[in-house]
């Protein structure tokens, strides 16, 4: 079967992960991802072995940021800081249909690759730009990673629980975020061009990407005019909330309309004696005494392990699942035949399991369809087919520095 995307050719110009990643994900769908590397250093990811506590390095001299970040590429190196190598690139543009930067204005200006200039070069390429904060503002030419996302939109307060510090996400959430956001906008961007002729730049940014994945906390801080409170166990709705069974797991469950689902909650638990209960049978008034209800609850929970309860809630048709730690989903069933994790034979770790593409299509295929590549590694292929380059003029570029 075909990619969706399988005839398109992206150029990424990226570093680090919110900009390489969304010519990644096109990767998954079937395009030519041609990523351009700095001769000698490449992206600066390749080496970043470490994020505070978190080491990123792998067997084989491999590295997982860079790993994930550049799947399904190619690498070419360019020296975009000299003329020839500016040319190099302008021949590989001209033979693309998108381009992607997240280089910030100032760079991407001096380098000869800011939209007007490769415009002139391809009239039918879809330019995408990923920044810290947007294309627009006091702070438009500022950087930023995916923490500065998640402070400024609001996201660290939307977490935790209330009378709690700000909390930040784990790492990289934020920033898959908006490659998942780039990697739309230029298919969107490709269907507009496709459908009425139309070539365009898009931007997307770390910013815009958060605020967006609180549409609904946000609107009701600017609409409803209240700051969502956070969640806080004890005093959350009891069907709207998380258990630790016997076993030392949790599950979560969440149940509404909630009247319809109470007294088969009060079965399932093996507390029918409460479903009459006027502190509880009305949904305001298992709110007011959530916090005797949840102690309740937590009583009962601590009962029986995770699996007891997952079957007892099954029979009864209530929403409930696992709370998984990440390691957990290797061993999760749904998570392994719906191939939201699936396994991959790495050219120099071997089989290993990665995440899998969450879309199925029913007369398509998509998903990881190589390891990210050696620095440099297509450059000589790539430019003596696709630039039009001899074998010889590549080789006085190499003596030269330019690639």
């Amino acid at each position: 079967m075909k990619l969706p995307l399988q005839g398109i050719r992206v150029i990424d110009c990226g570093i680090y992960h919110a900009g390489p990643g969304g010519p990644a994900i096109l990767g998954d769908l079937g395009a030519e991802v041609i990523k351009i590397e700095q001769p000698i250093v490449g992206d600066p990811i390749r080496y970043q072995n470490r994020v505070g506590r978190i080491s990123m390095e792998l067997k084989a001299n491999c590295n997982l940021y860079y790993e994930g970040a550049n799947r399904n590429k190619k690498s070419v190196t360019i020296n975009l800081k000299t003329n020839e190598g500016q040319e190099i690139l302008h021949r590989l543009v001209g033979q693309s249909d998108v381009f992607l930067t997240n280089m910030r204005p100032k760079a991407v200006k001096s380098l000869n690759i800011d939209y007007p200039t490769l415009r002139k070069i391809n009239p039918a390429l879809v330019y995408a730009k990923v920044s810290a904060f947007g294309p627009k503002g006091p702070d438009r030419d500022r950087g930023g990673f995916d923490y500065q996302g998640q402070a400024r939109s609001g996201f660290m307060y939307s977490m935790g629980e209330e009378n709690t510090p700000p909390m930040v996400s784990q790492f990289g959430v934020l920033d898959q975020a908006t490659a998942i956001m780039a990697s739309y906008q230029i298919i969107t961007a490709l269907y507009m061009r496709e459908r009425f002729g139309i070539s365009q730049e898009v931007h997307v940014s770390l910013l815009g990407t958060s605020t967006f994945l609180l549409y609904f906390n946000i609107l009701m801080a600017q609409v409803g005019r209240f700051e969502p409170p956070r969640h806080e166990r004890h005093r959350e709705n009891p069907m709207r909330n998380y258990y630790r069974c016997s076993d030392g797991c949790w599950i979560m469950m969440t149940l509404t309309p909630e009247d319809r689902h109470w007294g088969p909650l009060c079965h399932a638990l093996g507390v029918p004696e409460i479903e009459s209960d006027t502190r509880f049978s009305h949904s305001d008034g298992r709110l007011a005494n959530a916090e005797m209800l949840v102690s309740m609850f937590d009583e009962i929970f601590a009962t029986r392990t995770k699996e007891e309860w997952l079957s007892i809630f099954s029979e009864h048709d209530l929403f409930a699942c696992a709370v998984n730690r990440l390691s957990d989903l290797e061993n999760d069933p749904q998570i392994i035949e719906n191939e939201y994790l699936v396994d991959f034979e790495h050219p120099a770790l071997g089989k290993i399991m990665i995440p899998g593409f969450p879309i199925h299509f029913s007369r398509s295929v998509a998903g990881t369809q190589s390891a990210a590549p050696e620095l440099g590694e297509q450059t000589e292929t790539l430019l003596t087919t696709l630039a039009g380059y001899s074998s010889e003029e590549v080789a006085a570029f190499r003596k030269n520095g330019i690639v």
